[in-house]
């Protein structure tokens, strides 16, 4: 079956193949190839009404069009197919998660069939079984690439021998998260079993999302929330709270925000606080 993708916006996982489009109606019939379905792939929820624009667009070809995506809390049914709504190099192998947090609303956990790649965008990869994971172990070993773990690593549950696991792989990049105060003492313990995994502060590899301006939360809270993340062993990345009813970041947030992903300032903060820590 020859499917149409049409996205809201590109991101950075968007696949780039002849059969996907960018926020734009249909082209002329005579310059499209010959389709069988067109399905609106809508990951955040404030994009819903722009999908919905496009679905009627995409209607007049009159082909089955079809509106899903994590914006709709039902990402798919079926298994995971590598290249259709991610980019290749991209892979889940589990979708959803036990937890039940507040800001999150993705759906039980549910083991998938494994799929070659590199990136792994699970929601709670530590959370599926041994045997799941060290599969998904043995299937990033044989790939040609560094993984990265950038669907995030929950720390609550982290274990010495997933830490060392995922240490054989070598990974260029693996993320935990900082969410809410109760996320900080694990992220330590976390930091901690990564080191002794033998990874290293310097290299960068160990980051962390820190969620900033959600609802009571303060400049001076969020700054201590990504220097606390310095201190156990992580380079943050902030990540900029947005409302399902998200239509544009406050700016001062946004100016905060850029603060501590811009490369320079957040190398230059780290090094600062370790600086004092050394003075200790």
């Amino acid at each position: 079956m020859r499917i149409a993708r049409v996205f809201p916006c590109r991101t950075e996982a968007t696949p780039d193949d002849e059969l996907v489009y960018i926020n734009c109606p249909p082209p002329f019939k005579e310059t499209i190839p010959e389709i069988d379905e067109v399905h609106i792939s809508t990951a955040f929820t404030w994009d819903k009404k722009r999908a919905e624009e496009l679905a009627v667009h995409w209607g007049g070809l009159g082909v089955p069009v079809k509106i899903s995506g994590p914006a709709y809390e039902k990402p798919s049914d079926g298994e995971f197919v590598p290249g259709l709504y991610i980019k290749k190099g991209y892979t889940i192998t589990s979708r959803g998660c036990p937890n039940n947090c507040w800001y999150c609303t993705v759906g039980p956990l549910r083991e998938l069939e494994i799929k070659d790649g590199w990136n792994v965008l699970d929601d709670n990869l530590l959370a599926c079984s041994e045997e799941h994971f060290r599969a998904v172990i043995d299937m990033l070993k044989r790939q040609s690439h560094r993984p990265a773990f950038k669907g995030g690593l929950e720390a609550a549950i982290l274990k010495p021998w997933q830490a060392e696991l995922i240490k054989s792989v070598n990974p260029e990049r693996l993320y935990c998260a900082y969410d809410t105060p109760n996320d900080y003492e694990p992220l330590v313990e976390a930091g901690k079993m990564f080191l002794n995994a033998g990874f290293t502060v310097s290299s960068h590899v160990m980051m962390c999302y820190v969620l900033i301006g959600y609802p009571g939360d303060t400049f001076e809270k969020a700054d201590k929330r990504l220097e606390d993340t310095v201190r156990a062993g992580f380079m943050p990345f902030a990540m900029l709270y947005r409302p399902d009813d998200w239509v544009a970041d406050d700016p001062e947030w946004a100016k905060f925000r850029w603060s501590w992903i811009r490369p320079e300032a957040v190398g230059s903060r780290m090094s600062k606080i370790s600086r004092e820590e050394a003075c200790l």
